[in-house]
């Protein structure tokens, strides 16, 4: 098992979600915090919902650091409109979340690996940036080489999720369409996310 599978594993169990709806996650086993005192419960501070709400969102998009999901944060402030909604979409639009979308991996980690080894390309040009924000009637396609990554294969066969319909994608061809910014309630959050909680956390 690799570093990062382990890490992702202790993602959930320190949460205490599946965070990413997936059948391997250690949740479905034992659904409780790591540690001797896991399975305490004891009812959170209003802070503490709050660096939970946070925290889940970070993890779901691949643990993004802390610094970076601040400036996500203050550009969402920036912007005119519902704040938590905005924070949303500007996540949403980063490539490794797309390609995630686009089921060309099986998690959000892989997607952004992937990238990184400049596997993708945005509108027929190599993007490896995995924070690149993508717009609407971007495309994104698999170089040669990665369409017949037996990983990417199999992630295509995932009956786990499914595809949503701000994406268009076609799997033969290992292509896709960005086609619009969702809005919360389009994004297939296997968990509850509350970002209006994320906003309330930064501000205090």
């Amino acid at each position: 098992m690799s570093k990062r599978l382990e890490s992702k594993h202790k993602i959930d169990r320190r949460l205490g979600v599946n965070l990413w709806g997936r059948p391997k996650s250690p949740l479905n086993k034992r659904d409780y915090r790591p540690g001797q005192h896991g399975q305490r419960r004891s009812k959170p501070s209003d802070y503490g919902v709050q660096l939970m709400a946070k925290q889940k969102l970070r993890g779901y998009y691949g643990n993004i650091g802390e610094r970076q999901f601040r400036r996500y944060y203050q550009e969402a402030m920036r912007r005119k409109g519902n704040n938590g909604e905005i924070l949303i979409q500007l996540l949403e639009r980063r490539l490794d979340a797309v390609v995630y979308r686009m089921k060309f991996t099986a998690t959000v980690f892989a997607s952004r690996q992937l990238i990184s080894h400049g596997h993708v390309l945005v509108n027929g040009k190599k993007v490896n940036i995995p924070s690149y924000q993508v717009k609407e009637g971007d495309v994104i396609e698999l170089r040669s080489k990665a369409k017949q990554m037996a990983t990417v294969l199999a992630a295509v066969e995932l009956a786990e999720r499914e595809v949503p319909d701000y994406v268009q994608v076609d799997h033969k061809e290992m292509k896709g369409t960005f086609v619009r910014t969702p809005e919360l309630n389009d994004v297939p959050y296997p968990v509850q996310m509350e970002p209006n909680l994320v906003i309330e956390y930064y501000s205090r």
